[in-house]
């Protein structure tokens, strides 16, 4: 996950914004001058095609919270049971001999095997004839993000060969192991475990190399014009996939997320350049005389043109020479038909490019528009949502891409500013409109395909409110409130703390100032105004602060305890019963449990209270944990993150990602051997990611 710093604009931080709006709200002192329902109860309770839970039985956790812990093993409460679907390697197909525990696979092989670094997911349900069945339970696709290649323990035989310049086979091999893993899953004549139908029709890889359109604004735009793709139609490749999506019509969104890491650009780069194109190269972190970590441009044996073109540097007489706009192809949100093996990917632009870390529906609402909501996982970045041009109709659900022209190549991109009274507002994003012409300050944009290729910049000019790296998103069912993950900021410190994150530590544990920043991460939700996903206005609460059970009142702000506590949110999901799951990713709270996943019961926007915070700054939160309504479901293995969530429409079969176990060992000196250990304690194999399946012993439902 990205956590570095890219935008250097003078835009308000939301830490900021609460300290302002709690301030003007009377918060004197600790002491609490209005209430949370004043501050956000003009707003109606049925945005996004939700509706009340009130006429429905109360949600209940019927689990025992498991115990944080230390285990290399992925650890469930009593009376459930885990199985390993797929990890790193396995085959999709009969041809393919099983993984084998040395890296011998050839780099090929890889576009027929599972890829590295599982992360967003979602199930299908597949009807007999073989086409999209939302209801169904026993079969379905299960569709995986590979999000990177993880020091490749389980990939290579020796790991990566060292030196600046890569082995051409070693580099085919990672980009084939990025991307997105495609299989078809069943149940078997009882039971709600789930296996890999090896060899199914619809195993398909997806990689860093699958040929790709474009659709949308930026299609044919000089800005993706390449040696490869001379009108800009086209590309190839879709990486660094992380959180995900998925579409109402039954196609999958996957995301790309840390593109900068796999494009390097040359030193003296910049005198080659537009100086608006400088612009844009550095604000989105791609310095001149950047090196890609993977170094995938270095091979000098095999097709130049395979690794040229994960240079941005400009070698040639034109743009249709070279690859110096190849950095502008990623950064989108990809489209892509698990029903149809035959289809390719499309890159959808009008939702904009950025660092994506998922795109989430709105609940659809006849006769209205779709709405996705999107976060761009920076240090110091924002929020945004797109608004189809097209009214949602269900007589789409099953049409495939063609449902995915119709409802995201036209639409609106907005981007959100969180207001000082407790509201907020979505900024649109449109050429000719709040600035966004050739007389910009910041950037001078061209038309629509500059601002939609450089968002960022566009969000930059309309005063877009900065945020602690939005990261995953969810919509709940019950009453189409969304709730995002702020996983962590490590660039806050003791001069710039407010009093909406007060998340600096100097003595946190050790007496060292080695933990700064906000450590521990929150959630932050919001709830649109009216019943229309469409508005453009919106009131907002913080749900739940990230803390140590142990710590002060004023930093666990949320009073958590040992049964729920939890640092640094990421993955996020709502089951169809409107149950919130919560994932982590952390670093500063692994020295006492591995990562995590909870399940909650979410409240609703307005039913907390102010309170004041460590560094003597007020803040609003959400209601506060209990245990009743927030409740540890499953902890991790060894150095992993737990990430990814899909379930049966059942909810009798749960499907959870473990990502990068064993992430602080080596191939000499591992720390995991997990996924084998979780039935062998004494296995010494290498470390994979790895896609989990949870069922309860007794066939019922999950968590209920």
């Amino acid at each position: 996950m990205s956590n570095e710093i890219d935008n250097p604009s003078a835009n308000t931080h939301i830490q900021e914004v609460i300290a302002t709006r709690m301030s003007r709200r009377g918060v004197l002192k600790g002491g609490v001058a209005v209430t949370a329902s004043t501050l956000l109860g003009s707003v109606s309770l049925s945005a996004c095609g939700g509706s009340s839970n009130d006429d429905k039985a109360p949600l209940a956790l019927n689990f025992d919270a498991v115990a944080k812990n230390k285990l290399d093993l992925v650890t469930v409460p009593a009376g459930y049971q885990t199985s390993i679907l797929h990890a790193l390697g396995d085959p999709l197909s009969l041809a393919d001999a099983a993984w084998a525990n040395d890296g011998s696979e050839s780099a090929d092989s890889y576009n027929r095997r599972v890829g590295d670094g599982h992360d967003g997911m979602h199930y299908f349900g597949l009807s007999d004839a073989g086409a999209y069945s939302a209801s169904r339970s026993d079969r379905g696709l299960l569709c995986v993000n590979n999000e990177y290649v993880v020091r490749p323990y389980g990939l290579h035989a020796s790991g990566r060969t060292s030196g600046a310049t890569r082995v051409a086979a070693e580099v085919d091999k990672e980009v084939n192991a990025h991307g997105v893993t495609i299989c078809e899953v069943r149940r078997g004549a009882s039971g709600t475990g789930m296996t890999m139908v090896r060899g199914s029709s619809f195993n398909r890889r997806i990689t860093s190399a699958t040929p790709m359109d474009f659709a949308g604004p930026v299609k044919g735009s000089s800005l993706v014009k390449t040696k490869y793709s001379a009108d800009g139609s086209s590309t190839r490749g879709t990486n660094n996939n992380c959180a995900n999506g998925y579409t109402p019509w039954g196609t999958y969104l996957t995301c790309e997320e840390n593109f900068t890491n796999v494009v390097s650009r040359a030193a003296g780069d910049d005198a080659l350049r537009s100086p608006a194109e400088v612009t844009a190269l550095n604000r989105y972190r791609l310095k001149q005389g950047t090196a890609s970590s993977y170094l995938w441009d270095t091979p000098t044996t095999g097709s130049a043109d395979d690794y040229a073109r994960w240079t941005a540097s400009v070698t040639g007489a034109s743009a249709t020479d070279d690859y110096r706009n190849a950095f502008n192809t990623f950064g989108w949100v990809v489209e892509i038909d698990p029903f149809d093996p035959s289809s390719k990917p499309v890159k959808r632009s009008a939702l904009g490019r950025f660092a994506h870390e998922g795109a989430w529906p709105c609940n659809p609402v006849a006769g209205k528009p779709l709405v996705f909501y999107m976060g761009d996982d920076s240090q110091n970045e924002y929020i945004y949502k797109f608004v189809s041009a097209a009214n949602w109709d269900a007589a789409d659900i099953g049409k495939g891409l063609a449902a995915g022209a119709k409802y995201m190549d036209a639409g609106t991109l907005y981007v959100a500013k969180f207001n000082t009274d407790g509201s907020g507002t979505w900024v649109e994003l449109t050429f000719g409109k709040n600035g966004l012409t050739a007389a910009n300050a910041i950037y001078p944009f061209a038309n629509q395909a500059d601002v939609l290729t450089h968002a960022r910049l566009a969000a930059d000019s309309v005063g877009a409110t900065k945020m602690d790296r939005p990261e995953w998103g969810a919509v709940n069912p019950a009453n189409g409130e969304v709730y995002m993950t702020l996983t962590n900021n490590s660039s806050r410190t003791a001069s710039n703390t407010d009093t909406a994150n007060p998340r600096y530590y100097e003595d946190l544990k050790s007496g060292t100032t080695t933990q700064k920043g906000n450590v521990n991460g929150h959630i932050i939700r919001w709830r649109e105004a009216g019943s229309d996903a469409a508005a453009v206005t919106f009131a907002w609460d913080i749900y739940l602060f990230g803390a140590e059970a142990t710590a002060a009142a004023n930093v666990n702000l949320s009073k958590l305890t040992d049964v729920n506590d939890f640092s640094s949110p990421d993955g996020l999901w709502f089951d169809k019963n409107g149950m919130l799951w919560i994932q982590t990713d952390d670093g500063a709270y692994t020295d006492v449990t591995n990562c995590m996943m909870l399940a909650a019961i979410p409240g609703k926007v307005g039913d907390g209270s102010a309170v004041t915070a460590a560094s003597g700054m007020p803040t609003l939160k959400g209601a506060d944990a209990s245990a009743t309504t927030v409740r540890r479901f499953l902890v991790g293995p060894k150095d992993c993150e737990i990430t990814g969530l899909a379930m049966t429409p059942d909810r009798k079969t749960l499907f959870v990602n473990v990502q990068h176990p064993g992430e602080n060992g080596s191939l000499t000196t591992p720390t995991s051997a997990w996924p084998a250990s979780q039935t062998d304690s004494a296995s010494t194999k290498r470390p994979r990611s790895a896609t989990v399946v949870v069922t309860r012993t007794d066939g019922g439902e999950i968590a209920v």
